[in-house]
């Protein structure tokens, strides 16, 4: 199984981009990983919200092939304690699949069309995070989870 992680819009911290690249690093040591960006859409600011997430929405679903499994990373998805994770990466890699894709959208979160193409949601938290930040995030429970699998002294219970 493969893993893909798509987000909008580049992570404008250096120190923040060096982490993710970091874990991105360490977690192809598990499965092969790959972080898409998509850019930012061209003149937001003169878009309504609503025409900002279809304009991603668009983008983001021309980089999803239909046999991927996606899951959106939203507020309203599923939460999961970091064990729970790495028994949901077991299941997803024991199904066969062979893309899972997981998605972050844009400041508004994701279109309609988005929604219905999904597989699932997950939640990182009740609380909110900048869009660059949860990519370290992902990355890093992502590679977490696959330590926990592997029995690998990374996780403290």
């Amino acid at each position: 199984m493969k893993i893909t992680l798509l987000a909008v819009g580049k992570t404008d911290d250096r120190n923040l981009q060096n982490l993710i690249e970091d874990y991105s690093r360490r977690l192809t040591h598990y499965v092969p990983f790959v972080l898409e960006i998509i850019p930012d859409i061209k003149n937001s600011k003169n878009l309504s919200e609503e025409n900002q997430k279809l304009a991603e929405g668009k983008k983001l679903l021309k980089e999803i092939e239909n046999s991927d499994h996606v899951i959106l990373l939203d507020e309203k998805g599923k939460q999961f304690n970091s064990m729970d994770f790495s028994k949901f990466l077991q299941k997803k890699m024991n199904s066969g699949l062979k893309n899972l894709v997981f998605i972050i959208g844009g400041p508004y979160g994701f279109s309609e069309e988005l929604y219905v193409r999904a597989n699932g949601k997950v939640s990182l938290s009740a609380m909110t995070f900048s869009h660059q930040m949860v990519r370290l995030f992902v990355v890093e429970q992502l590679y977490r989870g696959f330590t926990i699998l592997r029995n690998e002294p990374y996780h403290h219970q």
